[in-house]
């Protein structure tokens, strides 16, 4: 399926704020696709379809991930938004036709992250969080620009902050996402790590 199509189809699935974010967020896994001598045509496929799960409502995700025998952890249970990525990498392959295993990888981790994660992993996390309509995170400029030069010392701030936003609202934290963390710290920006 090609991404006009697919765009035209995700218009009619999301809320107007999520279309501009996934439109924001496949551009940026563009440039940072050139940036990193990687095909601009995955990262921007996968940018476009990470979030094809997020407007879901959350028993749906939970019934359509037991349903396709989905693995849900327990924090997912507690926070069924995080299901996104996972029903995201499903409906991707089963719906918008995406038979590359690559592109579903990233669409599946791009919330938690995990170690060692592959290059259009680390373009879609690191978009995802990056592209010109998010303006709520700490250190945003420095981050925007570690991503152009550094992806793993960018994939240490960014978790670095998640990790300290969610500490401080309280909930549970993933704990793939504290792994992931724990993986990226050695390429931290920081010398307390």
């Amino acid at each position: 399926m090609e991404l006009h199509v697919i765009r035209k189809k995700l218009k009619k699935e999301l809320d107007k704020g999520r279309y501009e974010h996934t439109k924001g967020v496949m551009y940026t896994a563009g440039c940072l696709a050139m940036a990193h001598g990687y095909s601009v045509e995955k990262a921007m496929l996968a940018g476009l379809l990470h979030d094809c799960a997020k407007c879901i409502p959350n028993d749906e995700k939970i019934a359509l991930c037991e349903k396709n025998h989905i693995l849900i952890s327990q924090v997912e249970y507690h926070s069924p938004y995080l299901l996104h990525a996972k029903l995201g990498a499903y409906l991707a392959e089963q719906i918008y036709e995406v038979s590359d295993p690559e592109i579903l990888h990233s669409i599946k981790v791009h919330t938690t992250g995990e170690p060692n994660m592959s290059l259009l992993d680390k373009i879609i996390y690191i978009a995802d969080y990056i592209e010109p309509g998010r303006d709520k995170a700490p250190n945003l400029e420095q981050v925007r620009q570690l991503a152009f030069h550094d992806l793993n010392a960018c994939m240490a701030e960014i978790l670095r902050d998640t990790l300290i936003y969610l500490s401080s609202r309280g909930g549970s934290i993933d704990a793939t996402t504290k792994m992931t963390y724990n993986f990226y710290k050695q390429y931290s920006i920081h010398s307390e790590n």
